[in-house]
């Protein structure tokens, strides 16, 4: 049973930074891909950010490239995204996913397979 365990959300203000951790659990962690997904109220989750298994190649969304990086640590199996200049329009729950299986299609929810419960990250104007 795959557990994915997010923290480090929390209320910051605008132009501030956080970095969420999400550690990994019940497989071997070093052979698969890791994304970050947010979900805002009202709105349909989208994809933040992913990272290849080695940490070789990583993918941003267009909303968050140049500020967000995503990172991994295979020893600890835990992946980061580390979040600078957040702005008002980051606020959402923030989730890291894997899939059962590699894909090519890291920006579709429906390529991951485990979810953590997500964290909230709340930027004050």
């Amino acid at each position: 049973q795959v557990q994915l365990i997010e923290s480090g959300g929390g209320l910051v203000q605008a132009g501030g930074s956080l970095r969420l951790s999400c550690a990994a659990s019940g497989r071997t962690f070093s052979g698969y891909n890791m994304g970050w997904f947010r979900q805002a109220p009202g709105k349909e989750r989208e994809f933040v950010a992913h990272i290849t298994w080695n940490g070789g190649t990583t993918y941003y969304a267009d909303s968050v490239k140049g500020r967000f990086t995503i990172s991994r640590d295979n020893a600890k199996n835990t992946v980061y995204l580390q979040m600078n200049s957040l702005k008002p329009e980051d606020t959402a729950v923030y989730y890291c996913a894997a899939p059962k299986y590699n894909s090519p299609n890291y920006a579709y929810s429906s390529s991951y397979n485990y979810w953590g419960q997500g964290t909230q990250v709340t930027v004050s104007s």
